[in-house]
Order: C-alpha cells, then sequence, then structure tokens
C-alpha cells in the first residue's frame, strides 16, 4: 500500500472523475467532515480521502483483497451501517390536490388594521 498526501481537493475531484469505477463512497463531508471514496483507475485501486480535519491522501493498494478489506474497515470507522431508505411520501401525490373541501363562495380578504 502506498499513500500520499494531497493539499487540494481538486487533485482528488479529478481523480474521481476520471475513475472507470466507483465502488463504494463512504461517510460525508458536510456532516463527517471526512470521507473516502474507493475507485479504480484502470488496474490502480485507490481510496480517495477528504478530509477537514486531518490530511486528505491518495492511498493505492497492492491487490483487490487489500482494498476490498479496507472498505470495510472504514465502514466501521466512520460507523457506516447499512438501512433501506423510508418512503415517507409517493412522489406523484406530493403535488396532488387531495382536498374535497368546497370554497365556492367564500372570498378571502386581507384584514386591515382599522376593521378592528
Amino acid at each position: 500500500m502506498e499513500q500520499l498526501e494531497v493539499i487540494s481537493w481538486k487533485i482528488l475531484d479529478a481523480l474521481k472523475n476520471s475513475a472507470s469505477k466507483i465502488y463504494k463512497t463512504i461517510g460525508d463531508i458536510d456532516t463527517d467532515e471526512q470521507m473516502s471514496v474507493f475507485c479504480q483507475i484502470e488496474e490502480d485501486y485507490l481510496e480517495l480521502f477528504y478530509s477537514e480535519v486531518e490530511s486528505s491522501y491518495i492511498r493505492r493498494f497492492d491487490d483487490e483483497d487489500e482494498f476490498f478489506s479496507t472498505i470495510e474497515g472504514r465502514k466501521e470507522e466512520l460507523g457506516e451501517e447499512d438501512y433501506d431508505t423510508i418512503k415517507y411520501f409517493d412522489e406523484d401525490s406530493i403535488y396532488e390536490d387531495e382536498s374535497t373541501e368546497d370554497f365556492n363562495g367564500y372570498d378571502i380578504k386581507d384584514v386591515d388594521d382599522d376593521d378592528y
């Protein structure tokens, strides 16, 4: 395993955009202050580690087994849990008017201070 410290997230972003496959993104830079992107560029397996607190780095793995075992370790370290998302709203029905009330004959007026 080789590791290279980077100063700019632009370098990490450029590598992420050129990746042939992104296997897993763990963490969230906005809430966890760190994030790891596990990806593959040609024959190389990489971890792109973004951090607001520590040094950011690029880590290259020697083989596929080391790469996938590090993914599992990072999940435990950052506390990622596997869970199913809950759909609270049916996206199609959010904007439908389901009201059965009849407002015909009602007139909405602004109340002026002089009316009191």
